[in-house]
């Protein structure tokens, strides 16, 4: 590679790393932030997808599930601060064989079936609409969407540098540059993310009454559900179930704190 080509990509480098540097804000656990987009514009993006999943989903009839899965979510969204979301939120289980959940801006949540296979009693779908809300107290779907703005934004002006100057193979270093971008900056972002809502979630759900260490029981219910077919963590944008119990393990005694102080122990069972 010429010294002039390899500036080049050093300089892309550079406007992909300030994804990480330059920050607007700081997360729950103090970490350095960067979010492009308003609250009001997460939420509504947030409500907008919720009402297409409800269209094209199927949710569920079966009433004894809904109940338990609002009853479980109503403790956990009680700890949600005001200043993330004050209204009320909804719950929608949908039928699914897919072991997931998910939690949107704008106070929405959804559980699919198949994570009621997996996850054995309350405490350990606690432990994954804690998660699930915890990516909302972090505003990570903004974090996530900026950083994809920025890098979208750095490839298009990287090519644009590439083709003006002439530099031979510009595809392929395109090709590279894309595949360097995933691998080491978006998936161990992601990673970021999810171990971020793992601490946040850990917290909530002791916070709101629920055993912290049935989380840990999730992850090996989650392990063996997976019979293993997980990428390595390096190219995973969620850490490996070995690696979440450790960092669950490690934030164990603060989460068994909050959990000896709730007030109210739930029976959503």
């Amino acid at each position: 590679m010429s010294n002039r080509t390899l500036k080049l990509v050093c300089c892309f480098a550079f406007i992909v790393s300030s994804v990480g540097i330059v920050s607007c804000a700081k997360s729950p656990t103090g970490r350095n932030q960067l979010k492009l987009y308003s609250s009001s514009q997460m939420i509504g993006m947030g409500q907008q997808a919720f009402d297409t999943m409800k269209t094209e989903g199927k949710p569920s009839a079966v009433k004894t599930q809904n109940a338990y899965v609002s009853c479980v979510a109503k403790h956990i969204t009680a700890q949600v601060p005001k200043s993330v979301y004050s209204g009320e939120w909804e719950v929608v289980v949908f039928e699914d064989d897919q072991v997931n959940a998910f939690a949107l801006p704008g106070g929405k949540i959804g559980v699919y079936t198949g994570l009621l296979k997996v996850a054995k009693n309350q405490h350990q779908l606690a432990a994954v609409i804690g998660h699930e809300v915890g990516h909302v107290i972090a505003d990570h779907g903004n974090e996530r969407m900026s950083s994809g703005t920025l890098i979208n934004v750095g490839m298009q002006v990287t090519n644009q540098i590439l083709q003006s100057n002439q530099v031979g193979h510009s595809k392929e270093i395109m090709s590279a540059i894309g595949l360097g971008v995933q691998v080491g900056v978006q998936l161990p972002f992601s990673r970021t993310h999810e171990s971020e809502a793992d601490i946040i979630g850990l917290d909530l759900m002791a916070k709101a009454g629920f055993k912290p260490e049935q989380s840990v029981e999730l992850w090996k219910n989650m392990e063996k559900a997976s019979e293993g077919n997980r990428p390595p963590e390096l190219l995973s944008t969620h850490p490996s179930p070995g690696t979440r119990m450790e960092q669950l393990q490690q934030h164990m005694p603060q989460a068994n704190s909050y959990y000896k102080a709730a007030p109210v122990k739930p029976n959503c069972q």
